[in-house]
């Protein structure tokens, strides 16, 4: 079990996927990517549909169509795919998922889970897609076990 939600998971795969195809010259369409990064087709197109209009990936429809990137989203944060798909939650939301934690009411786990939060807020904020598409292309990272590209 990750610590993202099942929806955010595959938005960052697709979104690493799309990127290393548009690193490439290619713009790949919904079955590619979700055969590819294991992910229910229709479950990922709900997902595409939020990153594009969070201004994540870019699509064009028709026979040369598909999912792509510009230099301006390879420059956003992994963190701005998170907040399109799960809102920002994870930032600020109580570990126990009190509604009424607070610095003034703290849960039990307030100030450990606030640790955690911050440093994962700050790890997120710092990688850009474009940092981890170059390791991606380079083959240091996989995006499943089983790399069907090769």
């Amino acid at each position: 079990m990750g610590m993202f939600s099942k929806s955010t998971e595959y938005a960052i795969r697709a979104v690493f996927y799309i990127a290393k195809s548009t690193q490439l010259g290619r713009k790949v369409g919904i079955k590619e990517i979700a055969s590819n990064i294991q992910s229910p087709e229709p479950f990922l197109g709900k997902i595409l549909q939020e990153l594009s209009k969070g201004g994540i990936v870019k699509s064009v429809k028709g026979p040369n169509g598909g999912f792509y990137l510009t230099e301006v989203e390879m420059n956003k944060r992994l963190s701005e795919v998170v907040k399109a798909i799960d809102g920002d939650d994870i930032f600020i939301g109580c570990g126990m998922g009190l509604p009424q934690c607070s610095e003034e009411h703290p849960c039990p786990l307030h100030n450990e889970f606030k640790a955690i939060r911050s440093e994962l807020a700050r790890m997120l904020n710092s990688i850009t897609l474009g940092q981890f598409n170059d390791e991606l292309i380079l083959g240091s990272l996989k995006l499943n076990r089983v790399d069907k590209n090769q």
